[in-house]
């Protein structure tokens, strides 16, 4: 696949590398040659770059514009995306995404009028990360939520303590074929595992569940988490865009505080939240009296929104010494991932997989709903829509010789959830979670699409024939 990627800032250059990595032809514009050569220098990467403004007709068509699959705008100028997204659409792009920051421009009903223009999807990073922090906030307990086809199956990342009564014990002995819940992927230390029956569970093992929502108390029973207290009272540090969101969709029972240390940014925020719920208060999130003034140690989260990585590691780690027992940190630098795991932080929101997991949408051919990139696990999960002949409908899934590093984790069928064992056949029109390694989530294309012709061979073990 040809994909053009316009703008070599923090966005574009994490898009470029993941995406290389897929053997796709990459080229990258940006008018700066200094984020180009940094790029060019970072690695082994199989890409192209060129130094002009992404605006530009000549720079575009320089690049192959008319050939491209793919064409990304993710530089800061939310007008430069867009312009260079319909001049690459009627320059013979195929498909075209625009990262922004309005959020009026996600509403639905006008995108109909960006697809008119040449404009196939929209990424808004800061609404997304919101998304996933209120939803991290509803569940203290869980270091990663995720629902799949409107909640039928949820997916829950819950790292394993000393309470947890499923450690040392076979997964064959946790999940039988009859358990309302699979154990997916597991993060142990530096390593993803990709479970089988005889994987077992550790002291501080981050595991992911695959369930449905009825028995998301069962499980929190399991791994002995009854015992953290439902959050009901927030301080957010820093007022931006990502942090606007987060109070806008906070559920009604939530009382959030707000701490900028601009003045200006201050009254702008107070303009922005029109609710008797959020406070907005100025000075320094890392100023440990004015924390204990605003009644830290009574409050169930903090969240580190910062645009400062190492800053927000930090304020949330002073936090949990003021016993604070869910945290919440944005982390731009993707280098400071690991470690913030590692210093047990809670949930860890990065904004360049949030936008890696749109991307990855509109790279593959199969009906994809969904995609996710776990960036705690090196692990991807999507959710797939069995077509109609598709190999994966043809027989019980024992028989599919899936690729390695692949897990089934349920499916939806008519609107009900349901776990897949060995003996389920997937039916047309399903939807099907699947959990994989990175870079093998396009292998996984042709299972869930018609076949092409002599392909079915390939897919099945022979014993079925």
């Amino acid at each position: 696949m040809k994909i053009i990627i316009a703008g070599a800032g923090a966005v574009g250059t994490h898009l470029a590398k993941l995406l290389s990595n897929e053997n796709h032809n990459i080229t990258v514009i940006d008018a700066s040659p200094e984020k180009t050569d940094s790029l060019s220098q970072a690695g082994d990467y199989d890409l192209i770059t060129f130094n002009y403004p992404p605006t530009s007709i000549m720079g575009l068509k320089e690049a192959g514009v008319a050939q491209t699959d793919l064409f990304i705008a993710v530089t800061p100028d939310e007008s430069a995306n867009i312009t260079c997204c319909m001049l690459a659409h009627n320059l013979g792009a195929r498909k075209t995404v625009a990262r922004v920051d309005n959020s009026e421009y996600m509403q639905p009903q006008h995108q109909d009028f960006f697809r008119q223009i040449g404009i196939n999807s929209l990424i808004y990073p800061e609404q997304l990360a919101a998304q996933e922090i209120t939803e991290a906030l509803k569940r203290s307990w869980v270091r990663q939520y995720w629902e799949v086809h409107n909640g039928a199956l949820v997916m829950l990342g819950i790292k394993l303590r000393e309470t947890a009564k499923i450690l040392d014990t076979p997964l064959y002995s946790l999940c039988p074929p009859d358990s309302p819940y699979h154990i997916v992927t597991i993060k142990r230390g530096n390593e993803t595992l990709i479970p089988h029956g005889r994987t077992m569970l550790e002291l501080g093992d981050i595991a992911y569940f695959m369930t449905t929502k009825k028995y998301i108390p069962y499980i929190r029973e399991l791994v002995g988490k009854e015992g953290y207290a439902d959050v009901k009272n927030v301080l957010i540090m820093g007022g931006g865009r990502t942090s606007v969101h987060v109070v806008q969709q906070k559920p009604d029972y939530m009382s959030m505080k707000i701490i900028e240390q601009s003045i200006d940014r201050c009254t702008r925020l107070n303009d922005l939240i029109d609710t008797e719920e959020v406070r907005v208060i100025q000075g320094d999130g890392r100023d440990t009296s004015l924390l204990l003034d605003e009644g830290i140690r009574d409050t169930q989260a903090f969240c580190a929104l910062t645009p400062e990585t190492e800053t927000n590691i930090l304020a949330c780690l002073a936090a949990k010494r003021m016993g604070v027992r869910k945290t919440v940190a944005l982390c731009e630098n993707m280098d400071y991932v690991d470690m913030a795991e590692k210093l047990d932080i809670g949930t860890i929101i990065n904004k360049k997989t949030i936008a890696a997991s749109h991307i990855y949408q509109m790279m593959l051919d199969a009906d994809v709903n969904n995609v996710k990139c776990l960036n705690i696990a090196n692990a991807d999960v999507a959710e797939f829509i069995a077509a109609e002949g598709a190999p994966i409908t043809e027989h019980p899934i024992r028989h599919i010789k899936l690729p390695e590093g692949v897990v089934l984790g349920g499916l939806v069928r008519n609107g009900t959830g349901m776990p897949i064992s060995g003996n389920t056949q997937v039916q047309s029109g399903d939807s099907v979670v699947v959990f994989c390694r990175p870079h093998v989530l396009k292998k996984l294309d042709h299972f869930f699409s018609k076949p092409t012709k002599g392909l079915l061979n390939k897919i099945f073990h022979r014993d079925t024939d």
